[in-house]
């Protein structure tokens, strides 16, 4: 095995297992395995505990089953979105755990394989798809999307200033003949972007292709589904920790993190509560925790992370 697997640093990772305050008899979920980074350190904490480690990425799962051997016995392996954590706890009997973490990172090995399509800087067909058995590619977004729908994603997911512009020169580019590469593409938004953009430090074709991947995978869609499905299969006293690394899920989690700590739902106008919707949690991080500048130095892809957690009550 190579040096580089364990060299991976997790990000925020003893920000994330102080959030989890692990037990060593707990059942503890890990719903993005990925480089099996955090899970290790989960695993390696537990006793008679348990640990589920989930990912989408069927190759993850695989290079799992080495960088957990030693705590393989205590570990079960799933293959499954996050977003489906009702049917994941309920397939293997569990009414509730005592901690939950989601780091909603694209993980390095999809990013870092050229044949899987996410990366700007090599040619691949347009792939994208975190889970392989999944049937909506980047291929069929760029090609057969509307415009106005492109438009919104780009601007919306992407936060891509230019999106009319880009999704115009898309829609243009593929009506004479269909775009199927990832160098393909990141041409034809090249030649819809001002000589300015195009003169950035980042790369030109970078907020596209994010917005493009959240688009695939329905990041957004499973980030909310996620956090409401998480906080009831807590047990009381258990901890949901997330970290996001960009505005947009920061904020659904954010937001869907302070409905379940508030737990009232009436009008404020309202002289007394009549849902009687109590709070579910309490929060850990007012605000979020960021990682510091030793962890910056040693990972620069920590920079936009942002953890919150939450206790169940």
């Amino acid at each position: 095995m190579s040096e580089q697997v364990f060299s991976h640093k997790p990000v925020l990772l003893r920000e994330c297992l102080e959030a989890l305050n692990i037990r060593p008899d707990g059942v503890y979920l890990d719903g993005t395995l990925g480089r099996a980074g955090h899970s290790r350190e989960i695993a390696a904490r537990l006793i008679t505990g348990r640990l589920i480690c989930v990912d989408r990425d069927q190759a993850a799962l695989d290079a799992a089953e080495e960088r957990l051997a030693p705590w393989r016995e205590r570990v079960t392996l799933v293959h499954n979105n996050f977003c489906e954590l009702d049917a994941i706890l309920d397939g293997l009997g569990l009414e509730r755990v005592d901690g939950m973490l989601f780091d909603l990172g694209v993980s390095s090995p999809q990013l870092d394989d050229p044949s899987r399509g996410f990366s700007y800087m090599a040619d691949a067909p347009l792939d994208m798809r975190m889970d392989q058995t999944d049937t909506l590619t980047a291929r069929a977004v760029v090609n057969e999307w509307p415009q106005e729908e492109l438009r919104r994603i780009l601007w919306q997911y992407g936060e891509e200033r230019y999106a009319p512009a880009v999704a115009g020169a898309i829609v243009r580019a593929r009506d004479k003949q269909p775009i199927e590469t990832t160098l393909a593409l990141v041409d034809v938004i090249k030649s819809a972007l001002p000589p300015a953009a195009l003169r950035e430090k980042q790369h030109p074709a970078k907020r596209t292709f994010q917005a493009i991947r959240i688009a695939v995978n329905d990041e957004l869609g499973a980030v909310d589904k996620m956090v409401q499905r998480a906080v009831p299969r807590l047990n009381p006293g258990g901890r949901l920790a997330v970290i996001s690394f960009h505005s947009l899920e920061d904020r659904i989690v954010k937001n869907g993190l302070a409905a379940f700590a508030k737990g009232c739902t009436c009008p404020p106008d309202f002289p007394v509560c009549v849902c009687g919707k109590k709070p579910q949690i309490r929060l850990i991080t007012r605000k979020p925790i960021v990682s510091g500048p030793e962890e910056l130095e040693e990972n620069p892809r920590a920079r936009s992370a942002k953890l919150r957690a939450a206790e169940k009550l």
